[in-house]
């Protein structure tokens, strides 16, 4: 089936409610593809207008910003993803997960998914917690 970003069709309260347009094209969406730490990669993909959007498929390298500089920074693993506690396990990053990083830790700003590139802030008083 394919995917949409229409309105839900099921009211709060569990009625139904009427439909004033059917599906169109402009409605469509894609679904998710989860980008991991590995060798570099990506994939562009046309969008509405004719442009162009480059996913970012696997990704080893982060432009990591501390103060006025931003460098370029190897990244580790994930340590720790609000969007999904499992994304962690697979190391996939998404924006507002925290990476470990060869100059420390760093939480992403970027979207991956859409920018076809990892942004984030270096975060100095940040600790993992320590798993059971």
């Amino acid at each position: 089936m394919a995917i949409t970003h229409n309105k839900d069709t099921t009211k709060l309260g569990g009625g139904l409610r009427r439909l004033h347009r059917k599906k169109k094209k402009i409605d469509m969406g894609r679904p998710y593809i989860p980008i991991s730490v590995g060798s570099d990669s990506r994939k562009s993909i046309r969008v509405r207008g004719g442009n162009e959007k480059v996913r970012l498929l696997k990704a080893e390298f982060v432009n990591l910003a501390d103060k006025d500089k931003v460098k370029k920074a190897k990244i580790i693993q994930v340590v720790e993803n609000t969007a999904n506690p499992f994304f962690v396990r697979r190391n996939v990053i998404t924006k507002g997960a925290m990476v470990e990083t060869d100059k420390g830790y760093a939480k992403v700003t970027s979207r991956p998914g859409q920018d076809g590139m990892i942004n984030a802030v270096l975060v100095k008083d940040y600790k993992p917690v320590k798993k059971k």
